[in-house]
């Protein structure tokens, strides 16, 4: 069988050439899609051969939060129709990778012991652009076991600031002597 990768690449290109300046917009949606895609049972529930495309269509659509635009609901049918649910996240994924490369920025995952505001996280923004030295589409996510400060990773580079990382640091600096 194919590689997913190979499977998702032209419907992602399709997407983001039919998308043209929306597709901010279309990332948004396909990002939700992608995230109910992801579902194991959904995806068992997709597969069986009693199932129509039209019973995986109207749970997938009635799952998500947001209704979905016309153009999102054929590309919904079309991914269903073509058996190539399971292919959803990594097309999600291809469209964010050709969306970046179109406004020169690239994806960056904020790894946080505590919440962060959006004047906190705007300011984080104008720091880390200037660090990493590019535009920085940020995310951020709660990781409690940091018990301070901030992680970084933008693609395979890490900034990590975080107190549990300066205590291993220290740790095996003790240690070592």
């Amino acid at each position: 069988m194919a590689e997913i990768a190979t499977i998702a690449r032209p419907y992602a290109e399709a997407l983001f050439q039919a998308s043209g300046t929306g597709a901010a917009g279309t990332a948004a949606w396909l990002d939700e899609l992608a995230s109910v895609a992801a579902d194991e049972q959904l995806r068992l529930y997709a597969d069986n051969p009693r199932t129509t495309p039209e019973q995986v269509f109207s749970l997938v659509s009635g799952v998500i939060k947001t209704s979905l635009p016309a153009m999102a609901q054929n590309f919904l049918r079309t991914v269903i129709d073509n058996g190539r649910l399971a292919a959803l996240p990594e097309i999600a994924d291809q469209f964010r990778a050709l969306k970046n490369a179109q406004q020169g920025a690239f994806d960056a995952v904020v790894y946080s012991a505590f919440a962060i505001d959006g004047a906190a996280l705007a300011d984080l923004s104008g720091v880390l652009e200037k660090r990493f030295a590019r535009k920085l589409n940020l995310q951020v996510e709660l990781q409690p076991d940091l018990i301070g400060g901030i992680r970084v990773v933008v693609g395979d580079e890490v900034l990590d600031t975080s107190i549990k990382a300066r205590l291993e640091h220290m740790k095996s600096a003790l240690t070592a002597a």
